[in-house]
């Protein structure tokens, strides 16, 4: 019951769940701003407003996935269905509920898939981020919201994408950005909610000529900036991925909506 309790805190959900424990995490708001979509769906479209909205400062570490399937066994290593996680879902850790001497508790959680992270956010009463939102998050340097025309800035994230795999680092081992949210660069890939979305299969061809510029190797002709090889890299991740794949340099981040304000009553010129 202690090591359970324990768990739980780390979590940072009490037994029994209340919102306001669900929402103490360490999560940084983002917007509202404009997105310049790597791939806009028409000419129209090239730059759209982004509602502001919340996304965890780091990504979810070990730490946290531990006390998740702690406190729900049915995302433990050998209780999830091959439906939702592959044979390599959690496999470096020491046991379903144990990460033993190697791994870095407070190293992102890897080797999940799309379903467990997707659970895991569900459960914070968050969601993982959109590709817009992630997107436009990791667009930001250190000083302004916009790096993407900074050659130092990309030729850094493109280093870390040639680098290889080694161990991971704990979370926050990076300088934060413009929006106070850090490791998007530099540490490992993440989930996103919509991650199979921006290039389209071989099925969804019959769309029409707007969805063929997206597919494949006519990809780089719709493409907003020709030369942002560090958006191509992420992009060709995403669409090589299914929801059930896990991998060693891939974690995950949640992210949360913020409340609309109501709109302000119009005036009728009648009286009640």
């Amino acid at each position: 019951m202690r090591t359970r309790a324990i768990a739980l805190l780390v979590f940072g959900v009490a037994v029994g769940g209340t919102a306001s424990a669900q929402r103490s995490e360490d999560m940084r708001r983002v917007g509202p701003a404009t997105y310049r979509p790597f791939y806009p769906a028409s000419a129209a479209e090239t730059e759209l407003p982004m509602p502001a909205f919340l996304i965890d400062r780091v990504a979810v570490t070990n730490a946290r996935y531990l006390a998740f399937v702690s406190h729900d066994p049915s995302w433990q290593r050998g209780q999830v269905s091959r439906l939702f996680a592959d044979e390599g879902y959690l496999n470096e850790w020491q046991s379903p509920t144990k990460l033993g001497p190697i791994l870095n508790p407070e190293a992102p959680v890897v080797n999940v898939s799309w379903f467990a992270a997707k659970a895991y956010c569900h459960s914070r009463g968050a969601r993982l981020p959109s590709e817009a939102e992630w997107e436009l998050t990791a667009t930001a340097g250190e000083q302004t919201a916009d790096s993407r025309n900074e050659p130092a800035w990309r030729q850094r994230i493109l280093a870390w994408y040639a680098a290889p795999s080694a161990h991971l680092p704990a979370v926050g081992s990076t300088p934060p950005n413009f929006w106070g949210v850090q490791d998007l660069h530099g540490v490992v890939w993440g989930w996103v909610l919509d991650f199979n979305s921006t290039l389209v299969s071989s099925d969804a061809r019959e769309n029409g000529d707007k969805d063929k510029l997206r597919f494949c190797g006519a990809g780089s002709l719709a493409a907003d900036d020709k030369t942002d090889y560090p958006s191509f890299m992420r992009i060709a991740l995403r669409s090589s991925l299914r929801a059930d794949y896990t991998t060693k340099n891939l974690g995950f981040r949640c992210a949360r909506s913020l409340p609309k304000k109501p709109e302000a009553a119009k005036k009728t010129g009648s009286k009640p």
